[in-house]
């Protein structure tokens, strides 16, 4: 019995440490994130930090709209890093996972 906690306790820790490297990986993949007109270019990395905001000319003459482009824009560019994240994350933690009896909810 004290082995299989050891070695779920094992298991545990390596998945921890995959997923900690998972996400240090995940600060490198860059996803672009374009407005429909291509007016604003939003890059962010797969953990969610905005490295790149590109804005065509035109919009610097109308403060209104430069602000809903960019929320709009930013809101889709965080929607799809967190989707890359979550779907990251979730494969290093599922295939890491010990077989615990009750627990198939992660499988």
């Amino acid at each position: 019995m004290f082995g299989d906690l050891m070695g779920m306790m094992g298991k545990i820790k390596e998945t921890q440490k995959k997923v900690e490297e998972t996400k240090a990986r995940l600060n490198s993949v860059l996803l672009d994130e374009v407005s429909a007109d291509g007016k604003i270019k939003i890059t962010i990395t797969a953990n969610r930090t905005i490295k790149d905001v590109s804005i065509d000319e035109a919009l610097l003459e109308d403060k209104e709209a430069l602000e809903d482009y960019l929320v709009l824009t930013l809101n889709k560019a965080i929607e799809r890093a967190s989707q890359v994240h979550e779907t990251e994350i979730g494969a290093v933690a599922k295939e890491g996972m010990p077989n615990i009896p009750g627990m198939d909810m992660f499988k």
